[in-house]
């Protein structure tokens, strides 16, 4: 009977340091040392909130920058890959019908290699950023959509080469861009 009590006794204790103490410490320490990222990295503006620095979204508008395709819809809750290997059928479909989309909403691309990040969707399937390559690539259709003239297509580049950020620690991973910070500068300079 001893032995039984104690053991409630440590399931009680190991339950309240892991189930309450520790998860509220990492949550204050979270709130303390990196508000913003804890709060979700909400971008507002002006009052409103538009989106999260951390989650990508869907964005259809031709006159916008696209993100990288999503296998949940940018739906957060189920968040994953598609789990397709390179050998399914489904998955060579889908990204077939999504290099015939992308070359058909960017003309200028012809018949060339396109960024791997517009083709194939990430493993949360909610990566918010895309490579410089992926940005530029669609420069031609934005100015066209937006009805700019050819001089501006120079200061859409350097608004992408001003958003760049660069690896992690300079080393983990890989020069990216933020979509949503990139549309949301693009509608500063409209």
């Amino acid at each position: 009977m001893n032995l039984i009590w104690q053991s409630a006794r440590m399931v009680l204790a190991l339950t309240l340091a892991t189930g309450v103490v520790y998860p509220l410490a990492v949550t204050a320490i979270g709130q303390l040392l990196f508000p913003v990222q804890a709060g979700g990295s909400l971008i507002d503006r002006g009052g409103v909130i538009v989106g999260s620095g951390l989650i990508g979204q869907s964005m259809k508008d031709p006159r916008y920058f696209q993100p990288r395709p999503s296998a949940t819809g940018y739906n957060p809750l189920p968040s994953g890959g598609s789990n397709q290997g390179v050998t399914s059928q489904e998955l060579q479909v889908a990204a077939a019908q999504r290099i015939a989309a992308l070359r058909a909403a960017n003309p200028a691309v012809g018949a060339g290699v396109l960024p791997a990040d517009l083709v194939w969707a990430s493993a949360s399937g909610l990566d918010p950023h895309i490579s410089p390559g992926a940005a530029r690539l669609q420069v031609d259709r934005i100015v066209e959509a937006r009805g700019f003239d050819a001089s501006r297509r120079a200061e859409l580049e350097s608004l992408i080469d001003s958003l760049i950020e660069p690896a992690t620690f300079g080393f983990l991973g890989v020069p990216r861009i933020n979509v949503l910070a990139l549309n949301l500068a693009l509608d500063d300079i409209q």
